[in-house]
């Protein structure tokens, strides 16, 4: 059984969730950088952006994990923030992030769509490594399995219910093997296809894969808030699929009629 800790300092104590999660954080932000460099654009602007794009996203972050618990944070209200808080969700996390990243392209006269595209890449890679901090802390699994790669969960950190159960699906990972699969396929289209993308594509279609990748993997979630009786996430996957989608599909429609329009338009 993994340790959620790595080291201890007398009455402090280095988790492993942590480093993951400021690991991803500046692999997204180096690759950020790297992709604005490649295109021209200066890339100090992701180091100045960061820490404006990592509050409002824990922020974000939080608030969505405290209103899928509203019941229990109305009764504690002081857990809300503060250094021991815990709980995060990860729509709220980009929602905020990208909030931070619109304010801050809109301060120095950037086109946010184009930088949000840099940081695309990244930001999945950087779920994809920050889920292992699940991993260590022994929460994120699904329903009982009995395959091969079920992972061992401790009797105190096992579900109402499922305490008879040892063995669990390793939900966490899924998610970190989808999250890294949209990293390779936003990268690659960020290389092979620039010339084709429109400003703004590459955070569009991150807008729609990983809703779509959650959305399958809600149903390993036996913890899982909802609404109706399915799962909230769902439903904001669903939503994001379609906004995201629709945008996406919009765009480059209207850019081909554009297109087609201005080559029928005689020459002088």
């Amino acid at each position: 059984m993994p340790s959620s800790v790595i080291v201890r300092i007398g009455p402090f104590a280095i988790h492993w969730y942590g480093v993951l999660i400021v690991t991803g954080t500046l692999t997204a932000a180096w690759l950020a950088a790297k992709q604005a460099q490649r295109a021209g654009d200066d890339p100090e602007h992701v180091w100045n952006a960061l820490l404006l794009c990592l509050f409002l996203g824990v922020v974000g972050a939080r608030l969505y994990h405290v209103v899928s618990s509203l019941s229990y944070y109305l009764s504690h209200p002081g857990e809300i923030f503060g250094l021991q808080m815990s709980g995060f969700g990860i729509y709220g996390a980009v929602a905020g992030g990208a909030l931070g990243l619109w304010l801050y392209a809109r301060r120095h006269h950037l086109s946010f769509l184009r930088w949000a595209d840099y940081a695309a890449p990244g930001l999945a890679l950087a779920q994809a490594i920050g889920r292992w901090g699940n991993f260590f802390n022994q929460e994120l699994y699904g329903y009982p399995t009995r395959l091969p790669w079920g992972i061992y969960i401790a009797p105190e950190n096992r579900l109402k219910g499922f305490e008879q159960y040892e063995r669990f699906h390793p939900t966490f990972l899924y998610e970190s093997l989808w999250n890294l699969l949209s990293f390779a396929i936003l990268l690659v289209l960020s290389r092979k296809a620039a010339k084709r993308l429109l400003p703004g594509d590459l955070f569009l279609l991150y807008g729609v894969l990983y809703p779509l990748g959650r959305f399958f993997i809600e149903f390993q979630r036996p913890d899982a808030w909802k609404i109706g009786g399915v799962p909230t996430a769902q439903w904001v996957a669903i939503a994001a699929i379609l906004f995201f989608g629709s945008v996406l599909i919009y765009r480059h429609q209207r850019s081909g009629a554009v297109a087609v329009s201005e080559e029928e338009i005689p020459s002088e």
